[in-house]
């Protein structure tokens, strides 16, 4: 793939250097000439001196034959307005911005893009591996908004069904594994102590779980 990133702080430049390795062919832009020492020395992308809004910036990167394109600069405007250039004047259609700042979240919104919000998302992992060390995240979806869960059933949910634990539209269950082997739950399914469950869950979700599974710990 042909892709042009912008920004080469920490991120743009880490990005790069991933990217390169897997032999995609790499043009980063930055109006800061000394942020090119942020790159691997073994990189071996295009490196582009100017502006991103400047059209002529963006044509030398390459962006006219481009398959994708990231905006990670610390400017969430800047981020914004090229991820919108690039789908509307260049129609790109993978294009991901980073949103830097957690308040210019809507602006992003506004334009559609698909947005990483490193800030929203590790605060929200933080919090979780310092005091729900009993569910454990296995995966994220878009900046944390839906998460997929992993935890035990206690001996207190013995013989309970499964709806009587998991009846929440922002928590759904997924998987159970029993014995080693993995099965498509139902809401009928009587609980044994030690399953392995699954579940997609929002934050509220998984917090009314953590909850009911508390009350029976401490029942």
């Amino acid at each position: 793939m042909n892709i042009v990133i912008v920004g080469c702080g920490r991120v743009g430049a880490e990005l790069a250097f991933r990217l390169y390795q897997n032999n995609h062919k790499v043009s980063i832009i930055d109006h800061v000439s000394t942020a090119f020492d942020n790159l691997n020395p073994a990189f071996r992308g295009h490196l582009v001196e100017g502006e991103a809004l400047q059209q002529d910036v963006l044509e030398r990167a390459g962006i006219t034959k481009a398959d994708a394109l990231a905006a990670v600069t610390n400017s969430d405007p800047l981020n914004a307005v090229v991820g919108h250039i690039a789908r509307s004047v260049f129609n790109i259609t993978s294009v991901v911005a980073r949103n830097y700042d957690p308040r210019w979240r809507s602006l992003y919104e506004c334009f559609e893009l698909q947005v990483i919000s490193s800030s929203s998302w590790g605060a929200q992992r933080i919090e979780e591996l310092l005091y729900h060390r009993e569910i454990s995240t296995v995966f994220s979806a878009g900046n944390g908004e839906v998460e997929i869960y992993e935890f035990s059933i206690p001996a207190t949910w013995e013989d309970r069904p499964l709806s009587e634990l998991i009846h929440d539209p922002d928590c759904r269950p997924i998987a159970i594994t029993r014995a080693g082997k993995a099965v498509l739950p139902h809401e009928d399914m009587l609980l044994e102590s030690g399953d392995i469950i699954l579940a997609s869950a929002t934050l509220s979700g998984i917090q009314k779980l953590r909850g009911r599974l508390a009350l029976s710990e401490e029942s």
